[in-house]
């Protein structure tokens, strides 16, 4: 009997000392893996969807061209007077595109590649928050696309855009989205597409008008890719033949669903999608024969482009609503020249830590449309107007010029 008691015994004594370093081992975990959430916070996005400005009837864009954003302070910039070059970082960038926000009050920033240089960067994701951080801060609705460059540090181009897809203010999409084809009526991913960065974005009318529940102006985002082989060579990305499908298929479900609605002054509107422009980071071979055409603006290096001519520009003509398209990546270049009907505009080199030309100082370019009025009441699209701005002491205003008017 007293055997058994001590068994009893022992085993209640093991049994508690058990319990005891369960508990103890517990405690002492779960201060080191509880989770704070004070910090977590969800994305802020801007008032959607985008519209027209109802006391001016106008939508301003700013494009920014090669960020080529490194790691902020201690990264240096590139091709600056020597006089400069000491105190000139990261941070002049940034401090340019404050100066741009505050001066011209855009709707909308397009950020059209190489936003930032991988290779000058351990950390892509810190590298677009800094790129980035300024359109958030200040509330302004932005989207972007990638360039060559943006995908040479620690994420793929899918990541990039996929982040940039979550970012405060960011209306950028991973890519396009459809109706599910399995008949459940929810938008998925259009998945059999090239490249990530592909989407469209519309513009409504002004509040009030007969167009606030249309898109009266459609802004197209495309993946121009980094670099590729072709015929055994290397050579630039290109835009594929799924993407110009896509694109296809936008303007001809615009047409099925809007034909109805689009009207001018009153009368029926024979444009039957909405105006658009096109944004893309590599520019189309075609753009090389602008040299010996009349161009607005500085056309100072060779334009640097696929060896493939995959058919964009025929493929813009024949939608007919594709306007103007707005580039980068030949920093150097600033023009806009017009290829059967469609202007090709750069937006010239912004970032600091991107190559450039010590004298010519970084610039920007701004779009502005804006809608026609009836009596008091404003309608569909009028005019769309370019300028660039020259990062000088004025913040100079050059190069002004109309890219499309309603009775083109």
């Amino acid at each position: 009997m007293e055997c058994a008691a001590g068994k009893w015994n022992s085993t209640i004594i093991f049994f508690i000392f058990l319990v005891t370093s369960i508990y103890f081992l517990h405690s002492l975990l779960l201060g080191h893996v509880t989770v704070n959430f004070d910090g977590v916070t969800l994305k802020s996005s801007p008032e959607l969807p985008l519209r027209f400005r109802s006391g001016e009837g106008i939508f301003k864009i700013l494009q920014v061209a090669d960020m080529h954003y490194g790691q902020g302070a201690i990264t240096r910039c590139r091709d600056v007077p020597s006089s400069e070059f000491k105190f000139c970082s990261d941070l002049n960038t940034t401090v340019f595109l404050q100066r741009l926000i505050e001066a011209e009050k855009p709707d909308f920033v397009a950020f059209t590649g190489d936003n930032i240089f991988g290779s000058s960067t351990p950390d892509a994701a810190e590298s677009l928050f800094q790129a980035f951080g300024l359109a958030a801060e200040y509330r302004i609705p932005w989207a972007a696309i990638l360039g060559n460059h943006d995908q040479e540090s620690t994420m793929d181009r899918e990541e990039l855009m996929s982040l940039i897809s979550l970012m405060d203010y960011s209306v950028s999409q991973v890519n396009p989205m459809v109706r599910d084809p399995s008949g459940s009526g929810e938008e998925v991913f259009l998945d059999r597409i090239d490249g990530f960065g592909n989407y469209n974005l519309m513009v409504y009318g002004a509040y009030g008008s007969p167009f606030a529940n249309n898109s009266v102006l459609n802004l197209v985002f495309l993946d121009s890719g980094d670099r590729f082989a072709a015929n055994g060579r290397g050579t630039y990305g290109w835009i594929r033949e799924s993407q110009l499908d896509w694109l296809r298929g936008l303007t001809q479900e615009q047409q099925d669903e809007h034909w109805w609605y689009n009207y001018f002054r009153g009368s029926c509107f024979s444009r039957k999608t909405p105006t658009a422009l096109a944004f893309f980071h590599i520019p189309i071979p075609e753009v090389r024969s602008l040299y010996y055409r009349e161009i607005v603006g500085e056309f100072q290096e060779a334009v640097a482009c696929s060896s493939v001519n995959s058919g964009v520009l025929k493929t813009l003509v024949s939608l007919k609503n594709v306007k103007a398209v707005f580039i980068g990546h030949d920093h150097v270049n600033d023009f806009c020249g017009n290829l059967d009907g469609v202007w090709f505009c750069y937006g010239g080199g912004f970032g600091y830590h991107g190559y450039g030309m010590a004298g010519w100082p970084r610039r920007a370019r701004v779009i502005l449309a804006e809608l026609s009025k009836r009596e008091s009441t404003w309608m569909g699209l009028e005019r769309i107007r370019t300028w660039k701005r020259l990062d000088d002491e004025m913040l100079s205003k050059i190069d002004e010029q109309v890219l499309w008017d309603q009775g083109s």
